[in-house]
């Protein structure tokens, strides 16, 4: 998982002198709010309540996993198409293999460790004393340390002024870690500042990109500015869940078009926080693309035949006549299919895809088209 493997570089980056900073979109207020609602006030100084994501998966199981059942039928021309089933009286007749699938998911739910959100883990992991969070919650789960054996929290109530005041100790080299979302991401700055106490070296890491890119960028520039002492490293945060990386693209192009962060220059790769094999809808990415769907068509990827990828992705490749299409499916149709396989399946065809990017974008440096990245970036997970 991804924060584990942050806590453990941000503990590395601590004791070696530097500031970490994370980047987040979700903090889980409203989770956090809602189970509250539930509890006792006089158990808050004692919380011993669930109050992780697994409620919102649960209930996302119960009420959006698919358990109608549907059946095959051809229309006036012919062709084979599928409807929902319905009772006499009009109600939906459910899939009795669906419907065990779910009860089957949400048991194995039900017997997993509760993990809190990410924000959480970190807070709790670190505690208030030493990570400043800027965030909107005006309440949180915190860890009560009384030196026993089993982890006891407590609800922490926040003033209006706590963004204001955790900056400054953040700032003030009070405390070495901070933490902000989106609400964070506006109007305040966390670079090393020439005329701030806290001048060390941030390393500052997205752990959540989110949908938008150019929320993703404005927060990468609150660590950046001018009359700064040195410049941070960044840290692009993922898992071994290839797929993933299609989010991650959109803000390697989106800053490879804007040229947003460093005085608006315009430099390779996102001006160093990427490699060019980030940016996976760059024309080196669109033509590798092609050379991979050349070897799915030749059966040159170990695992999954022509038939299997057009069956689990929906991608025709085949033209009438027996070879490739000439119009095949473009790079953001092919990243976004790949995000509903298997993750086995994924990383198979990811891989493959990779390989031809990397030989490409490998070429054009040795043919002088362009120059090897300066990467100021390193990944953790």
């Amino acid at each position: 998982m991804k924060t584990p493997a942050l806590i453990d570089a941000t503990t590395r980056d601590v004791a070696e002198g530097h500031a970490a900073i994370v980047q987040i979109i979700s903090t889980g207020q409203s989770l956090t709010e809602r189970r509250l609602a539930e509890i006792p006030t006089e158990e808050w100084g004692d919380v011993q309540a669930d109050i992780t994501p697994r409620e919102i998966v649960a209930e996302y199981l119960n009420h959006s996993f698919p358990t109608q059942l549907f059946e095959e039928y051809s229309d006036t021309e012919g062709n084979l198409l599928s409807r929902p089933v319905y009772d006499t009286d009009g109600n939906p007749v459910l899939c009795r293999e669906a419907v065990a699938r779910r009860d089957e998911l949400l048991e194995r739910l039900g017997s997993l460790p509760a993990i809190p959100t990410a924000l959480d883990q970190i807070v709790q992991h670190f505690g208030t004393d030493r990570v400043a969070e800027i965030t909107g919650r005006t309440r949180r789960i915190v860890r009560r340390n009384h030196g026993g054996t089993i982890d006891r929290f407590a609800v922490e109530s926040r003033p209006g002024s706590a963004n204001l005041d955790e900056t400054r100790a953040f700032m003030d080299d009070e405390k070495p870690i901070l933490i902000f979302s989106e609400a964070g991401g506006t109007g305040r700055s966390y670079h090393a500042d020439l005329g701030a106490k806290n001048q060390r070296l941030r390393l500052h890491n997205l752990l959540e990109a989110g949908w938008r890119a150019d929320v993703a960028i404005q927060g990468l520039g609150r660590s950046h500015r001018t009359n700064q002492a040195q410049p941070p490293r960044y840290r692009m945060i993922a898992t071994n869940v290839k797929a993933e990386r299609r989010f991650l693209s959109t803000i390697a192009r989106r800053l490879d078009s804007l040229g947003a962060i460093t005085r608006g220059q315009r430099q390779t790769g996102g001006q160093g926080m990427f490699r060019s094999e980030d940016n996976l809808e760059s024309q080196y990415a669109r033509d590798a693309l092609r050379q991979f769907y050349q070897l799915i068509h030749s059966g040159g990827v170990v695992g999954c035949s022509l038939e299997k990828f057009e069956t689990i992705t929906g991608l025709s490749l085949v033209a009438e006549e027996g070879g490739l299409k000439d119009e095949l499916p473009p790079i953001h149709t092919f990243l976004n299919r790949m995000l509903a396989l298997t993750i086995d399946m994924q990383n198979l065809l990811f891989d493959a895809f990779e390989q031809l990017l990397a030989a490409r974008i490998e070429g054009a440096i040795a043919a002088g088209v362009m120059t090897r990245d300066w990467r100021r970036w390193s990944p953790i997970g």
